[in-house]
């Protein structure tokens, strides 16, 4: 008989325990354990529900310009697996939780989460009161805030004042052009062409899972960044066009959304999703409007006002289309509503084959449920090619 005998786990690899704090433009702080490069950073603070996908969140480009509350006490138990992240590097500006786990028990772990962030230049806190950081936040909407070192585990007097100072002069997320940063995210998750019909995805920022979507129904993927020009999408030949994901304010893209204005023109399916919603809404002459924290989760239950049927939505926007904005006359209405504010999360022509939805239907992190609209919009483009 042949006894196993297992190995007794490796202990933790010591972590020097430097002290850092978060101050908020309002004033508030608090103290913790910094975690992952551990140097300053500095950006508006949002919270994210999700209980599992840290690494799609942290990897996704949407994220730009902001540091992420994560209200699941415990963070980082399974590790980075490369294989899921939703692009090339971490775009988040921070992470805060209330506990990380150091040692991740997953089998396809790759490293720490806290190495993985290092490795980024990514700054953590840990071990902070989250709960209570996300009340504030609920309270006061998305707040500006500095992450750095402190001397002490207590932070002084000076400290406090300095970074609160930092916090107060950061430019406003939609005073930044922070599509220019992330654009061509999505380019990693192009493979070679398939033999279905040919999708241009206008890259603001996109998301892995949004073209690994489309390639598993067989599309031949191009993707153009925010700078792209009618005449380079025709060019590609597409059978449609699916506008992306992507961080910010969409009203700071006049040159993207009289882009959409141009794609309106022709006879291609649109099929937008998050960012993509928005820029939809603006190139047809409605307004957006910035929510108080934003939606930020993987359990969003959202209504399909045509079917009556009710899906649970992965989300992360910080903008609205704004319901009364949309004008009657551009043959838009609204396809779906939040049912947690009642915010418009889709958009439906009513004669051409052009739709859009807030939420993410690839999900990542988040339920994979609202696949079906990829589907939809494969027969909009089987539909124009048996023209």
């Amino acid at each position: 008989m042949v006894v196993h005998v297992e190995s007794p786990p490796s202990a933790p690899v010591p972590r020097l325990a430097v002290p850092g704090a978060l101050v908020l433009e309002d004033g508030a702080a608090y103290v913790g354990t910094l975690f992952g490069a551990g140097r300053e950073t500095a950006a508006e603070v949002v919270f994210n529900t999700g209980m599992t996908g840290y690494q799609e969140i942290c990897t996704d480009p949407s994220y730009r310009g902001q540091m992420v509350v994560l209200t699941h006490p415990q963070i980082g138990n399974y590790g980075v697996d490369l294989a899921v992240a939703e692009s090339t590097r971490p775009w988040v500006a921070g992470l805060i939780v209330r506990e990380l786990a150091l040692e991740p028990h997953h089998w396809r772990a790759s490293e720490p989460l806290d190495a993985y962030l290092a490795r980024h230049g990514v700054t953590g806190l840990e071990g902070i009161d989250t709960r209570a950081l996300t009340r504030r936040l609920r309270r006061r909407g998305a707040l500006r805030g500095v992450l750095a070192p402190i001397a002490r585990p207590e932070l002084s007097t000076g400290e406090h004042a300095a970074l609160l100072q930092r916090a107060r002069q950061l430019p406003a997320l939609s005073e930044r052009d922070v599509v220019s940063e992330v654009v061509g995210a999505a380019s990693a998750a192009v493979t070679p062409a398939g033999t279905g019909p040919r999708v241009v995805v206008l890259d603001c920022g996109a998301k892995h899972n949004i073209v690994r979507s489309l390639q598993r129904r067989g599309a031949a993927v191009t993707t153009v960044g925010a700078d792209a020009t009618l005449e380079t999408i025709l060019a590609a030949r597409p059978a449609g066009v699916v506008l992306a994901n992507g961080p910010g304010d969409p009203a700071a893209l006049p040159g993207v959304v009289g882009l959409v204005r141009d794609l309106l023109r022709t006879d291609l399916p649109i099929f937008g999703i998050c960012l993509g919603h928005q820029l939809l809404a603006l190139a047809v002459g409605a307004t957006t409007s910035r929510l108080p924290f934003g939606h930020h989760g993987s359990n969003h239950p959202v209504q399909d006002v045509r079917t009556g049927a009710v899906h649970i939505t992965a989300q992360n926007h910080e903008f609205q289309v704004d319901r009364d904005s949309l004008p009657a006359a551009s043959g838009f209405y609204v396809s779906h509503i939040n049912l947690n504010d009642g915010s418009v999360e889709g958009l439906a022509h009513r004669e051409r084959p052009v739709f859009s939805v807030q939420f993410h239907p690839e999900g990542c992190p988040g339920p994979q449920d609202n696949q079906y609209l990829f589907d939809e919009f494969f027969a909009l483009l089987a539909a124009r090619v048996g023209e």
